[in-house]
């Protein structure tokens, strides 16, 4: 059955699941058709948007990301709260499909009232983040969830576009063999707001303080992301509840920092402008594509950069200078 933008928005400012749903799956379509009333449905919805607090949880594969963000989620909930999940799952080569399927994973906080939960393919996008992911996060926040939780994959560097998105960098560790820091590339380091040592139990507790330590020392070379923020490094287990309700008050702790120092709506401003000019390349490639001509010359010059004819840069560059002076003619 196919809803009307006015029936769809209606539904998601009355908190109806199954139309938040079908509103999200409208945004993620592909289809030319969906993408007009997609762009019309978030149009209208903007006014409702940007009252969330928007945390990115990431971690190695392991590091417990959807025992903690169950966890977390009843602890946000049980303080009068409403959470979204968003979990990106790694996604099918064949399909695109999402594979791990976190609702299977999140059973109990799956069943609360205030909580709603979606597994989204990753479709290949880097960073771990669906390419709607921040749409689908306005979405929520429309409907009136006040902490949108986004799980990735955990795949490394390109996690930056995780914290492109969010208001806060949550950053799950583990206590393994050898060196404790090592695997823990910079670029992750230099975007992290809060990191939480979890999987802690009294066997390996001595250990998971040395690791704070080392941590805490590591993060001493790294310039501040923050004025005025040194960076918590906590401990504890998701699974026990354990610690949990330190991140809480962390985490209202640094949405307060930022907003009394400015910070928070400037953040924000710049992350909507790194949505603008991805969704500006998108839709130049897509009215590319739309010409005979120019989807041939697409696939040429693609076809030289992948048997490396030329740099694929240089194709690109070739591309788009060809495109951009057909237009002019026209």
């Amino acid at each position: 059955m196919k809803f009307s933008t006015e029936e769809l928005i209606e539904g998601i400012q009355s908190g109806n699941k199954r139309l938040i749903a079908k509103a999200i799956t409208l945004v993620e379509s592909k289809k030319a058709e969906h993408r007009v009333q997609a762009e019309e449905l978030l149009k209208k919805i903007m006014p409702f948007t940007g009252n969330s607090v928007r945390v990115g949880v990431t971690g190695v594969p392991g590091a417990g990301k959807s025992t903690f963000i169950e966890n977390f989620g009843m602890l946000v909930i049980a303080q009068g709260k409403k959470v979204a999940v968003l979990a990106i799952d790694p996604s099918s080569s064949i399909n695109k499909g999402s594979i791990l399927g976190d609702k299977t994973r999140m059973e109990e906080l799956a069943k609360e009232e205030n909580a709603f939960i979606r597994p989204s393919p990753s479709s290949g996008f880097l960073g771990g983040v669906a390419n709607t992911t921040f749409e689908t996060m306005m979405i929520c926040e429309a409907a009136g969830y006040d902490y949108i939780l986004i799980e990735t994959v955990g795949v490394g560097q390109s996690e930056v576009l995780v914290a492109d998105i969010t208001d806060v960098f949550l950053f799950l560790k583990i206590i393994g063999g050898g060196d404790e820091l090592q695997g823990i590339k910079r670029g992750i380091m230099e975007m992290v707001d809060l990191i939480f040592i979890n999987k802690v139990d009294q066997d390996n507790l001595q250990k998971a303080k040395n690791t704070r330590l080392e941590l805490k020392r590591a993060l001493d070379f790294i310039p501040p992301k923050e004025q005025g923020w040194k960076i918590p490094v906590l401990l504890g287990s998701a699974l026990h509840n354990e610690g949990l309700q330190d991140i809480y008050d962390k985490i209202s702790e640094f949405i307060d920092l930022k907003k009394k120092t400015g910070r928070f709506g400037e953040i924000r401003t710049h992350q909507a402008e790194k949505r603008f000019e991805y969704w500006v390349q998108e839709y130049i490639l897509s009215l590319m594509k739309k010409s005979n001509a120019v989807e041939e010359a697409y696939l040429m010059h693609k076809k030289n950069a992948s048997e490396m004819v030329s740099n694929p840069s240089t194709e690109a560059k070739l591309f788009v200078e060809k495109f951009l002076s057909n237009e002019n003619r026209g």
